[in-house]
């Protein structure tokens, strides 16, 4: 008899979570064992595995016996030759960096949250396995799995496969949503679009642009706020009306947006490149050799009054004269700032939100833990700024758990929003689309990239410095120059939309191809088509097997 489809789904996915259970421990620089007894609950049934016939099969793959021979029987020949490796790895590389990742805000709630996949004869087991994976580091520079369970302190740990297969679906359930939403957008009656502005030989098409043949003036900016001067970069251009006052995200560089700031200069548009203090690249740095604790929402203070301190140098002439109106753009936590500074405030219920949220671990959005830090952190006082702001850009921005109802509402500057189907840190549905569908501004436009990711925005500049982190192309998305492209042409059709007043010179929707990647333009209308549609494939489709394929267009 032929085993019913879902059942082999669920039976080769729970053996791969039986051997993949140690990686994910890994992942977040945490083990998933105890000191001398494992129990694995999986459908309601407990295996119990004596930790010192593992640790000697991990020292001698031959030496299996009793329930171990029974459970190693499950797993596919590669799955134990990853699972052996594993025990023998050091499980923190860089002593410094895993103290201060686990002293994090971020840290300590993943900590809580593994709860739900690990616990002791006394409860949660996270708390504690994060404190004595911290003992250990004070007294060695590595720390392998089989050490840290020798050193935990308790009897028996239980690993909740339940638990862990429910997380796995909830990260299935996320990429079927995001193939299902992409395939209803293919499904909309959205023209052909062609670029209003055309892109020229000036602006910057390959990885590597020109950015360094027509540098920007060097500016620092003092501000009470903090200790050290603003570091900006200008790109004045005389007898504007309106400048761009452009910013990296969390841990990201002016060297990772240079390209975007010179490509709108060269479309005449001023521009102001601003390097936030405490949240850059430097601090990221700092983080990895163990000098600080990463940055986080914490931080969003600073970089709000950063922006007002700008827009007041600006209006007040403590800048080269830029033009009379602004448009804040941002990527990522930038983007979120922006939202902020133009006024936008998180809805009551935020804490009671975020206590759902994070009931599992927050691995599917990624966005949810710096949303869920804000009710820690003091906002600055809502004040206007000195100048009028004519729109926001938002580069995979996020704030669905912020604004879970009015949405955009509360702004009067049209907003253009860009996001990419293969986003998983902050994810086009929950984070683009849920803000956007309250917006009846008409001016106001939501983007998809398809085949772009949360870092299709940054590009590398060349650098002494190696970079922090490689990322492989699962994160980078489709080559992210003709992203850039086609977030060049869009944005710089929607300023000058702005820059020319009035709703028929607007960004139209459309569908705009370059290069071999495709931008989605939806306005009001078109956007709440689209989660119409979304909903009825949703409805139609198994979420264990493949979408259907879009009709023919």
């Amino acid at each position: 008899m032929v085993e019913p489809t879902r059942l082999r789904r669920r039976r080769a996915l729970c053996s791969s979570l039986l051997a993949g259970v140690l990686s994910f421990g890994s992942l977040l620089s945490l083990p998933l064992r105890a000191a001398e007894e494992l129990d694995i609950r999986l459908d309601g049934l407990d295996l119990p595995l004596n930790l010192a016939e593992l640790e000697r099969w991990s020292r001698d793959p031959e030496a299996r016996s009793g329930e171990l021979r029974v459970w190693l029987n499950l797993l596919d020949p590669q799955s134990q030759a990853q699972l052996h490796q594993l025990l023998n790895t050091a499980l923190v590389q860089q002593r410094s960096f895993t103290q201060q990742m686990m002293r994090s805000w971020a840290g300590q709630r993943v900590a809580e949250e593994l709860g739900v996949l690990l616990s002791t004869e006394n409860g949660n087991a996270g708390p504690l396995v994060l404190s004595t994976l911290n003992a250990l580091l004070k007294e060695q520079q590595q720390v392998t799995v089989l050490e840290l369970m020798r050193a935990l302190p308790v009897r028996q740990l239980t690993i909740n496969l339940d638990g862990l297969l429910q997380l796995a679906q909830g990260w299935q359930q996320q990429l079927f949503e995001q193939k299902v939403a992409l395939q209803a957008l293919q499904t909309l009656p959205i023209p052909q679009g062609t670029p209003l502005l055309p892109l020229s030989d000036g602006v910057l098409l390959e990885q590597q642009g020109s950015a360094a043949d027509r540098p920007p003036q060097r500016w620092r900016l003092p501000v009470s706020h903090r200790q050290e001067d603003l570091t900006l970069e200008l790109w004045p251009v005389p007898g504007a009306t309106t400048w761009v006052l452009l910013m990296p995200g969390l841990g990201g560089s002016t060297d990772q947006l240079r390209w975007l700031a010179q490509a709108l200069h060269e479309r005449k548009w001023p521009v102001v490149l601003l390097d936030h203090p405490g949240s850059n690249e430097l601090a990221v740095r700092e983080l990895v050799q163990g000098r600080r604790l990463p940055p986080g929402a914490e931080t969003l203070p600073g970089r709000v009054q950063d922006l007002q301190a700008v827009v007041a140098a600006a209006h007040s002439g403590g800048l080269p004269q830029l033009g009379q109106r602004v448009v804040l753009m941002g990527h990522s936590l930038a983007g979120l700032t922006s939202l902020l500074a133009a006024g936008l405030r998180p809805e009551p219920g935020l804490r009671r939100r975020c206590d759902r949220s994070l009931a599992d671990l927050p691995l599917i959005n990624l966005s949810r833990l710096l949303q869920c830090q804000l009710p820690e952190v003091p906002l600055p006082a809502l004040q206007p700024l000195a100048q009028p702001i004519a729109g926001v850009v938002t580069l995979n921005g996020f704030g669905s758990l912020l604004w879970p109802h009015r949405g955009l509402r509360g702004l009067e500057a049209p907003v253009l929003m860009l996001g990419g189907s293969l986003d998983l840190i902050t994810p086009p549905l929950s984070e683009q689309l849920r803000l956007f569908l309250p917006d009846p501004n008409p001016r106001s436009r939501l983007v998809l990239l398809e085949g772009a990711s949360h870092f299709s925005p940054v590009r590398m500049q060349p650098s002494s410095e190696a970079p922090l982190f490689k990322f492989g192309e699962e994160w980078v998305g489709v080559d992210p120059a003709r992203v850039q492209n086609l977030i060049l042409s869009l944005s710089s059709e929607f300023l000058w939309g702005l820059d020319q007043g009035g709703v028929k010179r607007d960004l139209p929707p459309q569908r705009r191809d370059l290069g071999g990647v495709s931008a989605y333009v939806l306005d009001h209308e078109l956007a709440k088509l689209w989660e119409s549609r979304i909903a009825l494939r949703t409805s139609r489709v198994d979420p264990a097997g493949p979408p259907a394929d879009p009709p023919a267009r």
